[in-house]
């Protein structure tokens, strides 16, 4: 099996790599290209929000209330808490009669640095809202609104929206219910382990289906990249710079996935030691080798510090940088 690391280096030296295991899957669940472990289980984490929204979707609930492309994107969210964020996941809540202290996610700093530091400056007494997961957790409590199911528990295993939220996780991926590993994501909500071919599987389906709701997800995701994550981040960066060549969501702990609807593929991969930093180029370098195989135009132009973060010391000296290593395997 081929081998595929990212590179931490300091100096012109190699300090550390991490080692990456990926899966690209077509539609139809044949593995087209693999590293490290392609059946590697491993919790999805934020890489499943489109899935998680489907129900909210499929069953009535966002048109219900009037939960446009500007909201679908933001329930497939890990956001930035940027004022936009915020204000829409408070906007989802009063559609659907709900209030902040109904969301079981609690609050963090956001994951944009900048955002974080104006917060604290400001001495801002962070809310539920500024969670990344407020817009799926609004979704959530709109479904369970929608077909009459009491909100309280909603995040947890066992309440009627994680078995509707299951029971999609299954068809997409082809497994058994059974065969899913449940746990707590870091928001609350029931998060899924499944092996990184399945995972690369839905991707794909995700990127092709006519499914009115998935059609209706994936088209908000691309038309709103600056709601699925914020200014400066991966996924919008990299959604707005391939024009609807691909589709993609980070997960925490490492996870990227992505869907090539032109070429039916789906990519999942995962940093084998969690390092979030070295997930965006690992995607990048996987997305560039597939779309060469593929013949895909997929525009790289502006995503240099994607592809290869630079290292600072604390003067804000570039030391080093995280470049890749290694190759995929194709079949």
């Amino acid at each position: 099996m081929s081998t595929f690391v990212i590179e931490s280096t300091r100096s012109g030296f190699v300090e550390s790599f991490h080692v990456v295991s990926v899966a690209v899957v077509s539609a139809e669940s044949t593995l087209v290209a693999a590293a490290g472990d392609p059946d590697r289980v491993t919790f999805w984490r934020s890489a499943a929000k489109p899935f998680q929204s489907l129900p909210l979707v499929q069953d009535g609930a966002a048109d219900r209330y009037g939960f446009g492309p500007r909201e679908l994107a933001l329930a497939c969210a890990s956001h930035s808490s940027e004022p936009v964020h915020r204000a829409l996941a408070m906007q989802m809540l009063r559609a659907s009669g709900c209030e902040e202290n109904q969301l079981a996610c609690g609050p963090h700093p956001s994951l944009s640095q900048a955002v974080a530091e104006e917060a604290l400056r400001a001495g801002v007494a962070l809310t539920p809202r500024w969670n990344n997961c407020s817009g799926k957790h609004a979704g959530m409590l709109a479904l369970a609104r929608h077909h009459g199911w009491d909100p309280t528990g909603y995040a947890s295993a066992g309440h009627p929206v994680q078995e509707r939220i299951q029971d999609e996780i299954a068809k997409w991926t082809g497994l058994p219910r059974d065969a899913l590993v449940k746990g707590v994501d870091g928001c609350l909500a029931v998060c899924f382990g499944l092996p990184l071919r399945a995972m690369a599987t839905a991707w794909a389906r995700f990127g092709i289906s006519e499914d009115p709701a998935a059609r209706r997800l994936r088209e908000a995701m691309l038309a709103h990249p600056d709601l699925v994550a914020g200014k400066g981040r991966a996924c919008t960066d990299l959604m707005t710079a391939f024009q609807g060549e691909a589709v993609v969501k980070i997960g925490a702990e490492g996870v990227y996935c992505a869907a090539l609807p032109r070429a039916r593929l789906g990519v999942a991969l995962k940093v084998e030691d969690g390092d979030a930093r070295c997930a965006a180029p690992a995607l990048l370098t996987v997305l560039r080798f597939v779309a060469e195989q593929q013949g895909i135009p997929l525009p790289m132009t502006g995503l240099e510090h994607h592809a290869e973060p630079r290292l600072f010391n604390t003067r804000g000296e570039v030391v080093g940088s995280l470049r890749t290593a290694g190759s995929l395997g194709f079949a």
